[in-house]
């Protein structure tokens, strides 16, 4: 193992991509600390951990979210909306090239088609930045006048302006250096900059939990023990999910040429146990998130909202029943729009391939998906439990809800799937140059067990 990570440095075109990489994540994780205009950075820091150590909705919600920005809605950073609203844009945008006829259309236009749809991704994700920013904004000035949030010196419309223009600027240049990454650098650019910001966020929680052991009636070292132990399980279950596949045999048509018979090897189609990877959770939290913020700030100006705030506050039941609900719905949706059996069955007729005991053509695609709807509710399955993980562990050990995240939920699947991602990237080029690989691509290594 250690040789193989030396011999990466030997590889030239490799290592000036991982160092641009680097570069480029250095870049990021520096805005996190550059604050926007008319923040007081100190009273703000103060003002978060008050609100997200206390059990309300708004406090939960902020905690999610600056687990996304790398800690940037901490410190006021002009990073504080992250990559997400690209994020949500793109999302948006696939799922709507599926579902409307003329977008439909415009996507499968080539690369003109593609460049069209990307246009209208970056626009959109200016629109969300422009009214996630407006909100944050107008927060930060209801309770930054009486809590030093927002300098004296500023107005409020000038603050609200100053604040919408550097948080959307700063998610704008996010996105430029994910594209950038994605050109020159090694693994996708977008992915990279969540999970920088995500591990960015471990060592401080790792340091809370360790600082509060270390207090009277704090966490004992049996329950440290016991996290590590349900970090590392977890860990294990989330690579071995997002590698597993259900291997479908398919084997190649017999086609006789003078004395000599040409094909008929089997060969195996991967079906992905976990096809829609994490976007079902990314886009259950999104839509409970909504009614959690509305009740949320109507809780705090009408107390006949208050009780109804708690219900989709996270970690209560009805929150974890709709958000169990909501994560196999999109489970199942996006498997269907990106798993297409009549696609895939034609190709293999198409190709010369067949699956043993199964008519090509229509019986082939009906096959496809009832194996594809059997292993989608396995999948969607394992991503709830992971999804809700988090809450009753936090529940159940008495711990922080920042430490809990980190035994589940949407960070460790970003984490565990961007990470596998790079390293098979990395294994390609090492095998490109005739080195041995990681052995989780399929090269060398793996080759020799056989």
């Amino acid at each position: 193992m250690f040789e193989t990570l030396a011999k990466i440095f030997n590889v030239k075109e490799l290592r000036g991509k991982i160092m641009f990489t680097a570069l480029l994540l250095i870049i990021y994780r520096l805005g996190c600390f550059i604050p926007a205009p008319g923040i007081d950075v100190s009273a703000l820091t103060e003002f978060m951990q008050k609100m997200m150590s206390g059990n309300n909705v708004m406090g939960k919600v902020l905690s999610m979210a600056d687990m996304f920005s790398g800690g940037a809605i901490r410190s006021g950073a002009i990073f504080s909306l992250g990559i997400m609203p690209y994020i949500t844009a793109s999302i948006i945008f696939q799922l709507l090239v599926a579902i409307v006829p003329s977008l439909s259309r415009i996507a499968h236009g080539g690369a003109t088609g593609r460049k069209k749809i990307q246009q209208l991704t970056r626009l959109s994700t200016v629109f969300l930045c422009i009214v996630q920013a407006g909100m944050i904004s107008q927060q930060f000035l209801a309770h930054g006048r009486t809590s030093g949030l927002v300098s004296s010196n500023v107005g409020n419309l000038e603050f609200v302006f100053y604040g919408i223009m550097s948080l959307t600027v700063g998610t704008m240049f996010l996105m430029w250096l994910g594209e950038q990454i994605d050109e020159f650098g090694i693994g996708n650019g977008v992915s990279l900059i969540i999970m920088a910001g995500i591990i960015a966020r471990m060592p401080s929680s790792i340091g809370s939990l360790f600082t509060d052991a270390g207090q009277p009636g704090g966490i004992g070292i049996g329950k440290i023990a016991l996290i590590i132990v349900l970090f590392v399980m977890m860990t294990l279950a989330v690579v071995l999910i997002t590698l597993g596949t259900r291997r479908v045999a398919v084997q190649a048509s017999k086609a006789n040429r003078g004395r000599k018979v040409y094909g008929g090897q089997r060969q195996v189609l991967p079906l992905r146990v976990n096809q829609a990877g994490v976007i079902p959770i990314i886009f259950a939290q999104a839509i409970l998130s909504l009614p959690a913020i509305v009740f949320g700030w109507l809780g705090e100006n009408f107390a006949m909202f208050r009780s109804a705030g708690q219900l989709f506050s996270p970690g209560m039941f009805w929150y974890t029943v709709f958000y169990v609900l909501l994560i196999m719905f999109f489970c199942y949706f996006y498997t269907a729009i990106t798993f297409n059996p009549n696609e895939m069955a034609d190709n293999l007729k198409q190709s010369g391939m067949y699956i043993p005991g199964i008519r090509p053509g229509k019986r082939t695609a009906e096959h496809l998906e009832k194996i594809m709807t059997r292993i989608a509710l396995a999948g969607s399955i394992f991503l709830s439990f992971v999804a809700i993980l988090p809450q009753f562990v936090s529940r159940w050990l008495e711990i922080d809800w920042g430490i809990a995240g980190m035994l589940g939920g949407t960070g460790l699947l970003i984490v565990v799937g961007v990470a596998l991602d790079v390293v098979q990237r990395v294994e390609s080029y090492l095998l490109m140059k005739n080195y041995d690989g990681f052995g989780v691509a399929g090269g060398k290594v793996r080759g020799r067990r056989r």
